[in-house]
């Protein structure tokens, strides 16, 4: 969740007077005898209710406070779903419908308004106002006397997350999770916000959510002019915002310079990142202030980005122990963190680890992002090779109740249990540890002084203190996995997916990490044979259970990854695979002029059909597809990619015109666009070693390039040449593995010493002049 958000936007002097609600039946259940009209489900749906319960098997531990006799008082249809948060909601008392025709069309039939809460199964807030109201019988049962109540996936349904999204933007200026929204039969919103306190005076608000619930279903019954006027309004407000914004021509260096001004306006040169609190990694441009810091001489943007990157590492939004990253932190000191561990966080903080460690030759960013794949390797891969969207916020504390952040916290005692004294010493000074904590009474593990003044401390050195420590660490993350874990979301995405098999190919050619190379090709093998079917992609995978039709994101994050595992493993299959997936995208979610609807042609019909214009906590499909189409371009030869990826620029030059830094991520294709981008390639003699070419590659992995391709092959290959033909009449020279750096096929001339590559290599191309 963003931030706890209240505001009563619409308010009929009738319904503002009424009192909260009680008395109302009970909810509908599976093992209830009470009854509501139309959300009770029938003999035969009660009889599929309880069969699904029944197939959890006797281990089954309901997420409910009502049991009777250890077994759930309520189940209601969310038991039929696949998707983690929704089975978390299915024993509330509340009779939640899915989204879906059936919910709405009862509304109409009943006469009510639909309340529709949408969320995410690792999300803090969420579980606050599932405890506080959804598991609270009299709410619940005002809920299902007076209205439809529908529960969302975000995850799983982000078309719908993303209209709603910005209606409550609209709304009250912000919006987050748990969302609120209440809506008219025909899927119209005219009321909502994010989490709301049960009661009136609850954690200081006027008004609660029980007494919003009877007030706005006066209005809808009392005032039902007012009530469509007011939906009819939103919804054309709605129906523009995510429209798509004015084709013009994209000012590429002004856009540039405009976004990186507005980031070092906003900096912290305290903690790095933007200013402020809360701190969300996303929220700063670090990839693109390196790119801009290598092209631009004297610029502070590349420091800028490797100072945040230092901070963020130091603080305890970086889990110490297990590698990998929590969502953002509440603080400006990237301290106190939203504990959530989100899969596409992991990515996008990978490649910007990697790369900082690329553009510094810091040492220091290589470990961070090499114990960040470590731990999605470990923690966060399926069996089967794709990897789980996130973990969750809480898990169980001593008392058996659920607590935000307890898995991953400690106190002294805890850390002197676990480790041998000098261990156990090492690890207090290095972390901050204090008898007092810094998180109700615990301690977040950060590093909050230099590494000089734990030496002198302890009179160690450098190469002990890196000992200690690694062995310190190995033992606490055993000790803590005897903890209740928090839970798991272990639902495949497409999309995050896509984002996590590039992280895992990059770091596997930075790093020279076999492994990774191998995750990432595993994640690969169950995207394309587990979520793509005819030719088209499914959003996710649970169990057995296929999600709803793929998203422009999973077609744009599928096939960037895809690219960079061909450029870490140089199987053609891949390109191929991800040429594939660009034209599937293009013919089902291709807008006229450019850019990307999120919905396929044939998807189901909401309000609107979306087209994202701007970056997020992700990239936005067109972003990702652009710099993926121009990486193509330069691969292929086939210029067809690259009028795709300037149709798209174009078609968001509106956004790139007047607020570039809200398409960051666009911005990292209009880098690569102004640059001269360089086709590199490697020959390998046939007939010889790979390890051969290890001199010339270890160039590679050390140059922060990021506006080239780079492919391996051995001389004659031709199944690699039929799909990167300028592979053609590249022999190894004098039977030694060769570098050619290529422009638009011209090559400066091949070499086989490792420093004239680098030469090579390091030519910059300033940007244009405005």
């Amino acid at each position: 969740m963003r931030a706890p958000l209240l505001a009563l936007l619409l308010c009929a002097p009738a319904a503002c007077s009424h009192g909260s609600p009680g008395g109302a039946p009970g909810a509908a259940t599976a093992s209830s005898s009470a009854d509501v009209e139309g959300l009770q489900p029938n003999e035969a749906l009660q009889a599929r209710l309880a069969a699904a319960v029944a197939a959890k098997g006797p281990d089954y531990r309901p997420r409910t406070r009502h049991l009777v006799d250890g077994k759930p008082k309520y189940t209601n249809r969310l038991i039929l779903s696949s998707s983690p948060y929704l089975l978390q909601h299915a024993h509330n008392p509340v009779s939640w419908f899915p989204w879906g025709d059936e919910a709405f069309e009862l509304a109409k039939k009943l006469g009510r308004p639909v309340f529709l809460s949408i969320g995410y199964s690792t999300c803090h807030w969420c579980h606050v106002m599932e405890e506080e109201s959804f598991e609270d019988e009299e709410i619940a049962a005002y809920l299902n006397q007076h209205y439809v109540p529908i529960k969302v996936d975000r995850e799983e349904r982000p078309d719908v997350d993303a209209i709603y999204l910005q209606a409550v933007e609209l709304l009250t200026g912000r919006g987050g999770w748990p969302m609120s929204l209440w809506l008219t039969p025909e899927r119209k919103p005219f009321f909502g916000g994010t989490y709301f306190p049960p009661r009136d005076g609850a954690r200081g608000v006027k008004k609660g959510f029980s007494t919003i619930l009877a007030e706005l279903s006066e209005t809808y019954q009392k005032d039902p002019a007012r009530i469509a006027d007011k939906a009819t309004e939103l919804t054309a407000k709605l129906q523009a915002s995510l429209g798509a914004p004015q084709a013009v021509a994209v000012a590429e260096t002004k856009a540039l310079r405009l976004a990186v001004e507005a980031a070092t306006s906003r900096f912290d040169p305290s903690w790095g990142g933007s200013k402020g609190a809360p701190k969300f990694p996303s929220s700063f441009p670090i990839r693109l202030l390196l790119r801009h810091g290598r092209r631009v001489d004297g610029a502070k943007s590349q420091e800028m980005a490797l100072f945040t990157l230092r901070q963020m590492s130091a603080g305890g939004i970086h889990d110490q122990v297990g590698g990998g990253f929590h969502r953002y932190s509440v603080d400006a000191r990237w301290l106190v963190p939203h504990f959530e561990k989100m899969l596409y966080d992991q990515a996008l903080l990978a490649l910007a680890y990697l790369e900082g460690h690329q553009a510094s030759g810091d040492e220091g960013h290589a470990v961070v992002a090499r114990e960040l794949l470590d731990y999605v390797a470990r923690e966060m891969q399926s069996p089967a090779g794709g990897y789980h969207s996130a973990t969750d916020a809480d898990s169980l504390g001593p008392q058996g109740e659920r607590e935000e952040g307890y898995f991953f916290t400690w106190t002294p005692r805890e850390i002197k249990k676990a480790l041998r004294p000098e261990l156990a010493d090492t690890v207090i000074a290095q972390y901050g540890v204090t008898a007092q904590g810094n998180f109700e009474g615990r301690n977040i593990l950060y590093t909050p002084r230099p590494e000089s003044a734990v030496l002198a401390e302890l009179s160690i050195d450098a190469a002990t203190l890196k000992a200690r420590l690694d062995e310190a660490r190995a033992i606490l993350r055993k000790t803590r996995n005897e903890r209740p874990p928090p839970l798991l979301d272990d639902k495949v995405q497409a999309s995050w997916n896509g984002l996590m098999i590039a992280a895992m190919a990059r770091g596997s050619m930075v790093l020279k990490e076999p492994r990774y190379l191998e995750s990432a090709r595993r994640a690969a093998t169950f995207l394309l044979e587990q979520l793509l079917t005819e030719g088209r992609l499914h959003h996710s995978k649970k169990g057995d259970q296929l999600g709803p039709k793929g998203y422009a994101e999973d077609y744009a994050f599928a096939a960037a990854g895809l690219l960079e595992l061909f450029e870490a493993g140089f199987d053609p299959a891949h390109l191929r695979a991800a040429v594939t997936l660009l034209d599937a995208l293009e013919s089902h979610h291709g807008r006229p002029g450019g850019g990307y609807f999120r919905t396929a042609d044939d998807a189901e019909r909401l309000l609107t059909r979306e087209v994202e214009s701007r970056d997020g906590v992700i990239p936005a499909a067109a972003s990702s597809a652009a710099l993926a189409q121009l990486r193509l371009e330069a691969l292929t030869g086939d210029e067809k990619w690259g009028r795709r990826a300037e149709a798209t620029l174009k078609a968001f030059g509106e956004v790139l015109a007047a607020q570039p830094w809200a398409a960051d991520q666009m911005l990292l294709a209009v880098d690569f666009r102004t640059d001269r981008a360089k086709e590199v390639a490697v020959i390998l003699p046939e007939g010889g070693a790979a390890e051969d070419a290890e001199p010339l590659l270890a160039v590679a992995r050390r140059s922060f390039r990021p506006n080239q391709v780079l492919v391996v092959a051995r001389a004659g290959d031709e199944a690699l040449a039929a799909v990167v033909p300028w592979l053609r009449d590249k022999p190894a020279k004098g039977g030694k593995p060769t570098a050619y750096v290529c422009e638009k096929g011209a090559c400066d001339l091949p070499t086989t010493d490792p420093a004239t590559f680098a030469k090579q290599l390091g030519e910059v191309v300033p940007y244009p002049a405005p």
